[in-house]
């Protein structure tokens, strides 16, 4: 799946492009859909997945700090939805390395005229597209093939005591998880997170 047919399907904005980086801005502004230019031969192919000098010339000037790395073995684990509270607040760049997964991010700044809404999008080892999650949002993916793994960048060292979670399922929400509450594997914590109702504001 290319940008533009994403664009296409999803109606968000039209894209921009960079150096050997396209991205596409969302009706939820923050988040971006960003796509690299893909060089491929009878051997394969090659890619750029980031280029700090196309990023900030796309108006993302984060500096990532730590690479994460997870393999889910079932379809329909679900990771998420995440977060980290300032002054540890973290922006993410997210890519699947193996497999497919949708996935959301959650505008969880209070007094956003977005609050609370979501963007969901496909990413998979066959489109190789990205999601940048700014900081404020929370972010979760639901796997949609068996092995698959993902791979992101964030701006934030890991903190334990600002690790914050919203319940996957928080009906507020509405999310399109393509899997029902009695599929799905879930982590201890992630069962327990609370609605985004009864969170205190994080970010303002």
């Amino acid at each position: 799946m290319q940008l533009a047919e994403t664009v296409s399907a999803s109606g968000i904005a039209a894209i921009e492009s960079a150096g050997n980086f396209s991205v596409a801005r969302f009706a939820v502004a923050g988040p971006l859909l960003v796509s690299a230019r893909r060089f491929g031969d009878h051997r394969g192919f090659f890619l750029e997945t980031y280029s700090a000098r196309d990023f900030a010339a796309l108006g993302v000037a984060d500096v990532f700090v730590q690479d994460n790395h997870s393999l889910s073995a079932r379809p329909g684990t679900i990771r998420g939805l995440h977060f980290q509270a300032p002054p540890k607040a973290q922006a993410k760049l997210v890519r699947v390395l193996r497999g497919a997964v949708l996935d959301v991010a959650v505008d969880v700044r209070r007094g956003s005229p977005t609050y609370g809404r979501h963007v969901a999008v496909e990413l998979s080892a066959r489109n190789a597209l990205q999601l940048y999650v700014p900081v404020g949002f929370a972010h979760g993916f639901c796997t949609l093939e068996p092995e698959t793994e993902v791979a992101y960048k964030v701006t934030g060292f890991y903190a334990p005591d600002c690790d914050r979670a919203v319940a996957w399922d928080d009906p507020d929400l509405a999310l399109p998880w393509p899997f029902d509450a009695a599929s799905v594997q879930l982590s201890d914590k992630d069962r327990r997170a609370p609605r985004l109702r009864d969170l205190p504001a994080v970010f303002v």
